[in-house]
């Protein structure tokens, strides 16, 4: 058998570490989202920081379909949005910020715009 070098006993060790982390650093995001993966979000409609923010099932298709079937609107202009693998959303305003419900998302889309209008994506 040949022996242990300390090379391949960090390698080793590194590796492990990595592949546990990982998998610890994805788990909580599906589950704090309350959904799994493949499962819809429940529809919400709110006033946060004086916008109107509402989420629904799609109904229909769309060029915006990332979402899975769910759109978001701030103010009645719809946001882009879309599920990540892990099961976080991201929206067009805050794309590089996952969060864990639509809600959120409309919520941090509002933050980010600071008062400012949303404007609509042009179709394609």
């Amino acid at each position: 058998m040949p022996e242990l070098s300390r090379r391949r006993a960090l390698t080793a060790a590194a590796a492990l570490a990595a592949a546990s982390g990982a998998a610890t650093l994805a788990a909580p995001t599906a589950r704090a989202a309350g959904h799994h993966p493949g499962s819809s979000p429940a529809p919400f409609d709110e006033v946060y920081k004086g916008r109107r923010i509402q989420g629904r099932a799609r109904s229909g298709g769309g060029h915006h379909d990332h979402g899975g079937g769910y759109a978001v609107f701030v103010d009645g202009v719809e946001l882009h949005v879309m599920r990540n693998a892990d099961g976080s959303w991201i929206s067009v305003v805050s794309h590089y910020d996952p969060v864990t419900t639509p809600r959120a998302a409309a919520r941090a889309a509002v933050d980010e715009l600071q008062g400012a209008a949303l404007l609509p994506l042009p179709a394609n």
